[in-house]
């Protein structure tokens, strides 16, 4: 996964001391985070292909008030079948969903 920033460095910043992720220096400050495990799902859309970014997390309001303390202001929490969700911006201006998922975890698999 890459993602494209206005303000690289920010985001860099915002993902290491913010989320936490560990990483990787793959020179002159170009950082490689490791993530959690990962999920995809492909599904059917209206106009131009897109892609978007959610992480996910075991509770919502947990993640929501962790990432409140260290000054990330997320979107009201909306309830859809498939989970609860929020959101909020990098500092670089990209939007980032969080959710609860209430569906089958591709991850539990063996």
């Amino acid at each position: 996964m890459i993602v494209y920033s206005y303000d690289a460095e920010a985001d860099r910043s915002f993902f290491r001391d913010v989320l936490g992720y560990r990483h990787v220096d793959a020179g002159g400050g170009w950082l490689i985070f490791k993530l959690p495990p990962a999920e995809i799902a492909v599904h059917p859309g209206d106009g131009l292909p897109s892609h978007e970014l959610y992480l996910m997390c075991d509770d919502l309001d947990a993640t929501m008030g962790e990432l409140a303390a260290n000054g990330v202001v997320c979107t009201a929490v909306s309830e859809a079948r498939w989970g609860r969700l929020s959101g909020f911006r990098l500092p670089g201006g990209s939007t980032v969903g969080i959710y609860e998922p209430r569906h089958p975890r591709a991850i539990d698999l063996e």
